[in-house]
């Protein structure tokens, strides 16, 4: 598949960025090109995206800054997002590894890496404003 990693200085500790990704519920405030909204139900999270509703799940709660993530559509696909947290200097760089899936038209994929890019930057967006 083709690939590509996005990433993004962000100037806000690693701690702090992974405490914020990583809560499903602030998914609506940074990936609005994917989350309309969020919802806990029956022990997951349900995220109204522009394909519907789909579950939304990362990886296990680390101190390494995986933000790995599973987005399984109402049809039973399930995709993997990786995602990273590193440290870099005083602040983050945050890497997003998008992947052109089957089916996925190279126009479509070009669209998802702008999204991604633009999500990336909501997110620093709210973390500088935080720390400022």
């Amino acid at each position: 598949m083709k690939s590509k990693t996005i990433s993004i200085y962000i100037a806000v500790p690693p701690a702090a960025v992974y405490d914020f990704a990583s809560n499903p519920a602030n998914l609506p405030a940074w990936v609005p090109s994917f989350c309309k909204s969020v919802e806990f139900v029956n022990g997951h999270w349900v995220v109204q995206s522009p394909a519907g509703p789909v579950v939304f799940a990362f990886v296990e709660s680390n101190v390494y800054g995986v933000l790995d993530h599973t987005v399984t559509f109402s049809s039973g696909l399930k995709l993997t997002n990786p995602m990273r947290v590193v440290p870099n200097d005083s602040g983050s760089e945050l890497l997003f590894t998008l992947f052109q899936h089957e089916g996925m038209s190279d126009q479509q994929f070009r669209e998802d890496e702008n999204n991604v890019h633009s999500d990336l930057e909501a997110l620093r967006r709210i973390l500088e404003g935080k720390q400022g």
